[in-house]
């Protein structure tokens, strides 16, 4: 830098700070969020936000966001807190961009995991729940859940959720009851209801049947056999005379389904051949001169497992052989004495096992498929095609497993029983066995106890998705599964990937099965005749939509309670069934899947009240609910209504630890938002919402939050600064932007772009990129660019000064666009920074819409020379910044840097413009010509150039500037003309007031 030293300013004892216009606010800079926001949730509360709000939205267009309901069971975890975060930005933007935004929250109340609650407390009292009357357990749920709710809208309410708490909805009114059971009725009138036997997903710890949507897979180490179904002798070789002697062999994870094995499944597309064993060690269970017939691509996998030293291939076996062929059940003389039949099945694969599945239709789905699909030809074959129930509810053995009655597959506590180790034993003794192992791998367990389940067979209430039926609204019989597909085409589904993910829960579903084994929900409201099966209300039934009523009614009036009050049946039947015939109708007490009570709520939330709209405009959960809540309330629309309760669908990731592993307390990773909250306040965890990637799987911890803590500050900060110098912003000082500075107006067209990005953010839901522009923007181009350069102008310049009225007035535009935009973010911060504006008592943020910014301020041209303004700024703090670290300069308002640019289209925006100013020194020059060697470059900034030098002239003791005009008025000799002129206006202004 050249040594040009400066002049010494005079001395004055004057305190000019009197004279600046310094910023002021009561806005802190450190928030204090956690003693702040209760005060706010008082205030929204008192002034009754929501009502006020819907009173402010009459006659505009309603958007609806229906509520999935959580489970009213326990505190709220982190997963609670982003999901109603996401709803709540939603609501509130959605209502900020000119619609009616309502939302109604609700809850889930029936069904196991509020059941199992009571059941543990009864358990810690030594109490049988059998031995309770059923309605007085009931009770105990009901006020179980009514405690919950309460707990928990507090704790969503301190979220920052605005809604309308004081009227929500819960699954357990009377109303809803009555409304849940008249929709499950429906299906009784379709004729999609039905009572079937299938093997379904049974949790014994529970006593119940579960759905998909209620089992996780977790690691469990299973005991592995291959089992060989020996060939009837004398068919095998009429057949092919290398299968005389020899036996399928299968492999299974599940050796306690083998007493309901009945037939075993091959694929036709495989190939297979008979394999014999040249040599083996003495002990082993698979011995020389055994023939397999096994799938080609496995035979030495199973040999191997088999421990065979040499085996050979005699000769393939052709799928039109296997057809009809059958074989001796491996226990025959334990009571299993009947054929067991190959069958064909595409279910089947040769990507591990033996090629060939033993099939017991009681324990699989595919299994169950299979077996029916073949029942009538079986039948013709002389096979008996009853499917035996071989396991209980208590997970043991039955009559119907002859030899092993009374031994358990899963204990009451979710433990392993004896079952396996007794049928292993058995076909140990039987010869049966080549070889055993033991495999971990995925298995399906209930999500509430977290114990594995077993497929048993058992009778279940059905809903049938395959039957052609009339719908209201549909031409021509049309299923469920047909319905639903169609409906899934017209819905939008965010991120448009998950639509895959619904579509094939939509083709992979099977019957859904309704009815759980449970007291506490609503309960499957008809009867079934004992000889014919007959249900009644159905179609046929000519009484039936008076008994729907009187059901209904009864539930309106009593909850479904009235169901098992003792003489109900008689009570329903009456005038619809003879006394003397009521014994031989079953009134049905299982309880409604609790998945069919959340897909109905559409039907009495939307619907019924008068202050939401069918179909909801959004439904929003994590992907979880692909095949839970969507799915269910997908079903139950489109077969009642024949279309989906929902136009577009918004699911969000589950959230892991910071080191990306799942979170857990027994590893210390996890998080309460309670904690965050009384730690850092709601609006950071609202802050690490709307910066994250939702669609994906979330991360959360200490360092996280401390990420965004910063960046509230540094946002925060901003607001400061807004708000400090808005302090002097007065209507009267208002400029045009037409008269404005063009750094002020490019600062308008910057405004102009983020409305589009915030706009098109809230409509798509993009919630991370809305808050990346703008705190970019907040940082980038406000604090570290435009309050940088004006700082100056807002604080010294004269009262009347043209920039800084604009700037002023830019600052005003500034602060009611940032609030408004980051409002359904950080609700309660820019609440807050509203208020300390002098808000009225009667006045919120949240009742604003987001300002209409006018296309007039749209300038590119002018955008775009202030881009190279900015790059060419770039390299000139730069430079200073070497300057100061050398301790050659304090500030930049002791530099006069030399600036060459040698490119042209640069240079060309620098017209008009004062240098000084934008870069913040007390003088600036653009010099032509070729910029010396040691001159300071930044690499991504080509063709430009520094050389810094010190600013020449006295320092203005107002200012701080250092200029060659100080002393020029003689009224302030220690001041710069334009200072001089700005204590002048202040003055006479003071004198005016006084």
């Amino acid at each position: 830098m050249t040594n040009v030293k400066t002049a010494p300013a005079k001395t004055d004892e004057r305190d000019w700070r009197q004279t600046l216009f310094l910023p002021k606010t009561d806005f802190p800079m450190k928030a204090g969020l956690p003693k702040l926001e209760p005060g706010l949730l008082a205030r929204w509360e008192e002034l009754g936000l929501y009502k006020k709000l819907r009173k402010a939205s009459k006659g505009r267009k309603p958007y609806i966001l229906h509520d999935g309901p959580p489970y009213a069971n326990g505190h709220l975890h982190i997963g609670h807190a982003l999901n109603k975060i996401l709803k709540d930005v939603i609501s509130r933007s959605q209502q900020m961009m000119g619609l009616d935004s309502r939302y109604v929250p609700g809850w889930d109340c029936h069904g196991l995991p509020i059941e199992w609650k009571i059941e543990e407390q009864y358990r810690a009292k030594g109490k049988n729940k059998d031995e309770v009357p059923i309605n007085e357990f009931r009770k105990e749920c009901r006020e179980f859940a009514e405690k919950w709710v309460d707990i928990q809208r507090e704790e969503f309410k301190r979220l920052g959720v605005e809604g309308d708490w004081e009227n929500p909805y819960t699954t357990m009114t009377y109303k809803a009851e009555a409304r849940i059971a008249s929709e499950l009725m429906k299906f009784a009138m379709n004729g999609t209801l039905y009572q079937g036997s299938k093997p379904v997903m049974w949790s014994v710890v529970e006593r119940t049947a579960l759905a998909e949507a209620e089992v996780e897979y977790h690691d469990y180490e299973s005991d592995t056999i291959w089992v060989k179904f020996p060939f009837h002798s004398a068919t095998a070789k009429k057949v092919d005379k290398d299968l005389s002697g020899a036996s399928v062999v299968i492999w299974t994870t599940t050796p306690w389904t083998i007493p309901g094995n009945r037939a075993i499944s091959f694929n036709p597309r495989i190939k297979y051949s008979v394999y014999e064993v040249t040599a083996a060690p003495d002990e082993n269970w698979a011995r020389k001169g055994d023939k397999f017939l096994l799938a080609d691509t496995l035979a030495d996998e199973v040999m191997q497992a088999a421990r065979v030293d040499n085996f050979k291939r005699l000769g393939t076996v052709s799928a039109k052989t296997l057809e009809g062929m059958k074989c001796k059940h491996p226990l025959a003389t334990l009571g299993y004495a009947f054929d067991i039949p190959l069958l064909a099945g595409d279910h089947v694969t040769d990507e591990d096992g033996t090629g060939f599945v033993h099939t017991a239709p009681g324990h699989g789905r595919d299994d169950f498929e299979i077996w029916m699909d073949n029942s009538p030809a079986l039948q013709k074959r002389g096979i008996d095609t009853v499917i035996p129930f071989t396991v209980d509810g208590d997970g043991k053995f039955t009559s119907d497993a002859p030899g092993f009655e009374g031994k358990q597959v899963i204990t009451e506590k979710g433990k392993k029983g004896d079952a396996n180790q007794a049928v292993i034993a058995a076909l140990t003794e039987a010869d049966g066995l080549i070889s055993r192992g033991r495999l971990k791998h995925q298995y399906p367990h209930s999500w509430r106890s977290k114990k594995p389940v077993i497929f048993r067979n058992t009778p279940q209430w059905f809903i049938a998705i395959d039957k052609p039926v009339q719908v209201e609204n549909v031409r021509g019989k049309k299923t469920i599964r047909a319905l639903t597909r169609k409906a899934v085409e017209k819905t939008r589904w965010v991120p448009a990937q998950s639509r895959n993910r619904i579509e094939a829960m939509v083709e992979g579903r099977p019957d859904w099965v309704i009815s759980r084994q449970r007291a506490w929900g609503v309960p499957i409201t008809v009867f079934r005749h004992k000889e014919t099966g007959e249900i009644l209300p159905n179609e046929n039934f000519e009484g039936a939509e008076k008994l729907i009523k009187r059901i209904v009614r009864a539930f309106e009036k009593h909850g479904a309670d009235a169901w098992f009050d003792e003489g109900a049946k008689a009570r329903f039947l009456k005038g619809f069934v003879k006394p003397k015939d009521l014994d031989d109708w079953e009134q049905v007490t299982d309880i409604l899947d609790v998945w069919f009570d959340s897909g109905s709520t559409h039907s009495f939330v939307l619907e019924d009240r008068k202050d939401l709209t069918w179909p909801a405009d959004l439904y929003l959960e994590g992907t979880d609910q692909h095949r839970g809540w969507f799915l269910s309330s997908l079903f139950e629309s489109c077969a009642t209504r024949g279309r989906a309760p929902y136009n577009a669908v918004l699911t969000h990731g589950f959230i892991l630890a910071d080191d990306g592993h799942k979170m857990a307390k027994s590893r210390g990773n996890d998080v309460s938002p309670h904690d965050v909250i009384k730690q850092s306040g709601a609006d950071i965890l609202r802050l690490w919402v709307v910066s994250s990637d939702y669609s994906e799987d979330l991360r959360i911890g200490q360092e996280i939050l401390k990420t965004n803590i910063d960046s509230y500050r540094k946002l925060r900060n901003t607001l400061r600064f807004l708000l400090g110098n808005l302090k002097h912003y007065e209507p009267s000082l208002r400029v045009e932007p037409r008269d404005m500075p063009e750094l002020e107006r490019y600062m308008l067209h910057r405004l102009y772009e983020l409305d589009r990005i915030v706009r098109k953010g809230y409509d798509e839901f993009d919630f991370k990129r809305i808050f990346q522009a703008l705190f970019n923007f907040a940082t980038l181009d406000l604090s570290a660019f435009y309050f940088d350069v004006r700082k100056d102008a807002l604080y010294c310049d004269p009262y009347d000064s043209t920039t800084r009225r604009a700037s002023l007035t830019v600052l005003d535009e500034l602060f009611s666009c940032l609030t408004a935009w980051l409002a359904p973010m950080l609700c309660f911060t820019m609440e807050e920074a509203w208020m300390s504006r002098g808000a009225g008592e009667n006045d919120s943020i949240h009742l604003l819409d987001f300002p209409e910014i006018p296309r007039s301020w749209k300038k590119p041209a002018i955008a775009a020379k202030w881009q190279k303004i900015r790059q060419v700024r770039r390299v000139v703090t730069g430079a200073l910044e070497i300057e100061r670290r050398e301790k050659r300069i304090g500030s930049s308002l002791e530099a006069a840097p030399a600036i060459y640019i040698d490119d042209d289209d640069l240079k060309s925006a620098f017209k008009k413009i004062n240098v000084a100013e934008v870069m913040i020194t007390s003088q600036a020059s653009l010099l032509p010509g070729k910029a010396p060697k040691t001159a300071f470059r930044l690499e991504e900034v080509a063709g430009v150039a520094v050389v810094p030098h010190l600013a020449e002239g006295q320092k203005c003791t107002r200012s701080w500037k250092i200029l060659p005009d100080i002393g020029v008025d003689p009224d302030y000799p220690d001041l710069s003309s334009r200072d001089a002129e700005a204590v002048r206006q202040f003055e006479m202004r003071l004198r005016a007031r006084d």
